[in-house]
């Protein structure tokens, strides 16, 4: 069998120019992961300010050895929005894989080999035929999807020579809306947004009105509180067929999170020292497996 791959996936979060230069730079230097996905998926507003910087990562990422793959807008409403998936989409082929996150993106890349996001509702078996049908090589299944549901697509796209990847680590995207209420939050609209999602590295902390934590808003998109962690469940994933495990960049030692991975499938660390090691590095960040375990999907499952 053949040994899965690490991905780390786009950076959902609006970070300054600087800070994802140093991240990337962190992560070319530093780090386990075979592939690296970058590329604006949430608000198409922060893409000109920090498209320098995203150049750079590419080439530098490239030159350690990593392997770049452009994610697209999982919602893209604007004209703007539209010619830079136009743009993005007519790169594939030109040393760069394509990930797309929505229908758009699925129509301009057809019959040209890509990947397929998880913001592409895949819950079913006719659903992967379809798009393998259509040129996609690869799929991050969605991550709501229970361990049985998983199971059967991994080995359905297996028969279909598909790449499967989950994401094991990080929030999960809940929803997204042509509206900000990041924006909203502060008083402000969308188009004079001010890009006050900045202000937040990992979102802003909603509460219910009890004072629990709840969700993350982060521009446009609404994100779980708790971060998905998946790590005694890997080997069974390993098991079901799954070929990649997506990490989502957070405000924490990404190489070390991507290092505790890679020696979890390695070997080198059991399941139980590995969660342990991941706990550390949350750093009091709540954690849920709960959808994986057919349940709510803030709910964490303890072993």
């Amino acid at each position: 069998m053949t040994q899965p791959t690490l991905a780390l996936g786009p950076l959902l979060y609006n970070w300054s120019a600087d800070r994802r230069r140093a991240f990337y730079c962190g992560i070319a230097e530093d780090s386990p992961f075979d592939v690296v996905y970058l590329g604006e998926t949430v608000c198409g507003k922060r893409e000109p300010l920090v498209a320098d910087a995203m150049a750079e990562a590419a080439e530098v990422l490239s030159t350690a050895g990593k392997t770049v793959v452009l994610s697209t807008l999982a919602l893209a409403v604007t004209e703007s929005e539209v010619d830079a998936l136009r743009g993005v989409a007519a790169s594939a082929g030109e040393g760069f894989r394509v990930e797309a996150n929505d229908a758009g993106a699925l129509a301009l890349l057809a019959g040209r080999p890509h990947r397929v996001g998880p913001y592409v509702n895949v819950y079913n078996e006719g659903t992967l035929t379809v798009l393998a049908e259509r040129g996609a090589e690869s799929v991050c299944l969605p991550w709501e999807l229970s361990a049985d549901s998983l199971a059967r697509l991994a080995e359905a796209a297996g028969r279909l020579g598909m790449a499967t990847e989950v994401q094991v680590f990080g929030r999960a995207p809940l929803a997204i809306s042509a509206r900000c209420y990041h924006a909203r939050a502060h008083g402000l609209s969308k188009d004079g947004c001010r890009y006050v999602c900045g202000q937040d590295v990992e979102g802003m902390p909603v509460d219910t009105l009890d004072g629990a934590a709840f969700l993350r808003v982060n521009g446009t998109q609404t994100q779980a509180d708790a971060l998905t962690l998946l790590v005694r469940e890997v080997p069974d994933l390993v098991a079901a067929g799954v070929t990649a495990f997506r990490l989502s960049p957070h405000d924490l030692d990404m190489g070390a999170a991507g290092r505790v991975y890679a020696d979890l499938l390695a070997g080198r660390l059991d399941p139980v020292a590995a969660e342990d090691a991941l706990f550390d590095l949350l750093d009091g960040r709540a954690a849920a497996n709960g959808f994986y375990h057919g349940r709510d999907g803030a709910a964490w499952i303890a072993a």
